[in-house]
């Protein structure tokens, strides 16, 4: 008998880490088509697109240099994004991006992406952008998008 129900314990303790695992990873996807949505509305001009990817209240920011050379916190606000992208520009904005680091703890997740940005076939700037998603009725959304900005030491 003992042996019986340490078999039905170890059965369990299995699947339920193999749903766990297999929901991370669903989750994974999901987040990803999100921010990829947001990238490929911009590549297209599409505001509507862009603005799908992110939550009601979203935070957009940018860290970069000022005209000393000191390290500000700039606040970019979504409504502005969604305004540039959205008006007719000469060149695709083609923001390249590597997934690094997915973290989800919940509805929560956090993820990193080294990019660079070209203007047509034209560098402009690299770095990393930073986003932090929440899980809501609407599945996963934008709610922080910080990022680096700068035009040399790019991989």
């Amino acid at each position: 008998m003992k042996k019986i129900f340490t078999l039905g314990v170890t059965l369990t303790m299995l699947v339920l880490t193999q749903t766990t695992t297999l929901k991370a990873q669903s989750d994974e996807v999901i987040i990803k088509e999100t921010i990829m949505t947001m990238f490929n509305g911009m590549r297209k001009g599409d505001s509507t697109m862009v603005r799908s990817a992110f939550a009601d209240k979203a935070i957009l920011q940018t860290i970069n240099k000022d005209r000393t050379g000191k390290a500000v916190v700039l606040d970019a606000g979504l409504k502005g994004f969604l305004n540039a992208v959205g008006t007719p520009h000469d060149q695709i904005w083609d923001e390249k991006i590597e997934f690094g680091n997915i973290l989800i703890d919940g509805d929560l997740a956090s993820v990193w992406t080294p990019y660079e940005f070209y203007l047509g076939d034209n560098f402009s700037h690299c770095g990393v952008n930073s986003f932090q998603l929440f899980k809501g009725e609407n599945g996963w959304k934008i709610i922080y998008l910080v990022d680096t900005r700068r035009k040399d030491n790019c991989k």
